[in-house]
């Protein structure tokens, strides 16, 4: 199996494509296995598990855990873990309506500078789906305020920004440790894209491998040079395995399926660990 990009996301978090559409799109990017891994919900699992005999390529179950360590945002990646598994899934479902709030405040904050409104924001968000920044971004972009949802994160939705308003999110070692309970594996997402957030401390990272953290998103976008020999430093001081991925969420930002992949060896570190199994095609 090569090919593998074991972070996406679909619409029913902050992509734009369907599952479906997901799966589609990886085929013709001659992916062998994507990684499903909207914003804490498994929403999607069904339909892209649907997908995988019709499209060739095999599916790896996941989802990534909004946390926060000493104040700083972290994505945590849970691979293979029990959907049903009740305290993980409350802990999401907590996040997913904190962010709602957020989302309208954000919303009536930016209205006294820009014209948007909480109906149009809502228009670019699948119907009964989560609402957040990317969507108020797409509505930003809509009205000729930005060229596109990259330059809204970077300028009025970041989190120094003035408009910014913060959300319930656990912290990072209550979310490996939810994560493990839950039969998943933990992988820590993007740990040195610096220019979206504060670096996390190293403390934290430690604390998080002896909580159970068994991979390290090395390869990503948001890591230059340094950050990627930063970040393989880090994985070889824990002893985790070394993934690299997209982190595509369709049209709204540049990141392309596949720009970057993870190895088979990674992969089967994950399998192996996991409750579930990867679904092949």
């Amino acid at each position: 199996m090569t090919g593998i990009d074991p972070h996406t996301h679909s619409c029913f978090s902050d992509g734009t494509d369907t599952p479906t559409q997901l799966m589609e799109k990886a085929a013709r990017a001659g992916l062998s296995a994507v990684g499903l891994t909207d914003h804490d919900t498994v929403a999607g699992w069904e339909e892209a598990s649907a997908a995988v005999p019709v499209t060739g390529v095999s599916l790896l179950r996941g989802m990534e855990v909004t946390c926060r360590g000493q104040g700083v945002s972290v994505h945590l990646l849970s691979y293979l873990h029990d959907p049903s598994f009740a305290p993980l899934a409350r802990v999401c479902e907590a996040t997913i309506e904190s962010r709602l709030g957020r989302a309208r405040q954000m919303v009536e904050n930016l209205s006294a500078d820009f014209p948007i409104t909480w109906e149009q924001v809502q228009s670019f968000a699948p119907a009964d789906g989560p609402v957040g920044r990317p969507h108020i971004a797409d509505a930003l972009v809509s009205a000729g305020c930005f060229p596109d949802r990259a330059a809204c994160f970077t300028h009025v939705l970041h989190p120094r920004g003035p408009y910014y308003v913060s959300t319930f999110a656990p912290e990072a070692v209550e979310a490996v440790e939810l994560v493990r309970a839950a039969g998943g594996v933990a992988v820590l997402a993007h740990p040195r894209a610096r220019a979206r957030q504060k670096l996390l401390p190293v403390s934290v990272i430690a604390d998080m491998v002896d909580a159970g953290l068994a991979g390290i998103e090395c390869f990503h976008r948001d890591h230059g040079e340094e950050d990627v020999a930063q970040a393989l430093q880090l994985a070889d001081r824990f002893g985790l395995f070394v993934t690299g991925s997209s982190d595509y969420h369709g049209w709204g930002k540049p990141n392309q399926l596949g720009e970057n992949t993870t190895s088979v060896e990674a992969l089967s570190c994950i399998e192996e660990a996991g409750k579930l199994e990867v679904i092949r095609a």
